[in-house]
């Protein structure tokens, strides 16, 4: 079963609507090419154009509707996942400010905790920050052990674990 729009449709009868599409759109496509090339040795009666242009009809009317249902869902589905990761972000950026208080980092420890947890080398640290790589390894050391952890690793799997502590 399959929900559109709150309403739990078979998902035989979904492949059916899609079966009918496509065995008309080939109906069609045949019927084409047997008048184009002249090889058409039946004629084919009005009424039974006329009822496979109606089912066709039907079934294209239904794919279009199930076509937009679809849409509607996946755009409500993204705007939950936006809200979940905006959510995760803030507890994310809560924990980081817990911790970082809890294990008495200073103001620059503090910023350069961030910069490791984003992911930037000591270099890339020390350029942001106007300092030499020496004093970012002293204070990556420095953080390192405030926090209990051997190195970087460590450090944001601390931040991981908790995430997914706090979540359960």
């Amino acid at each position: 079963m399959v929900n559109i729009s709150g309403i739990r449709v078979s998902t035989l009868f979904l492949a059916a609507i899609v079966s009918l599409q496509v065995a008309f759109s080939l109906f069609y496509i045949v019927d084409m090419a047997m008048e184009i090339f002249g090889i058409r040795k039946v004629a084919v009666s009005w009424e039974y154009r006329e009822i496979v242009q109606l089912v066709t009809i039907v079934g294209l009317l239904l794919g279009a509707f199930l076509g937009i249902v679809v849409l509607k869902n996946i755009g409500e589905s993204m705007r939950e996942v936006d809200n979940r990761m905006l959510a995760a972000s803030g507890q994310f950026h809560q924990l980081m400010t817990s911790r970082f208080e809890e294990w008495g980092l200073s103001p620059s420890e503090k910023d350069v905790a961030l910069f490791t947890i984003k992911g930037l080398s000591n270099s890339e640290i020390a350029e942001a920050r106007g300092k030499s790589v020496g004093t970012i390894k002293a204070q990556c050391n420095a953080i390192y052990q405030k926090a209990g952890v051997s190195g970087r690793t460590q450090l944001i799997s601390h931040f991981i674990e908790d995430l997914f502590d706090e979540a359960s």
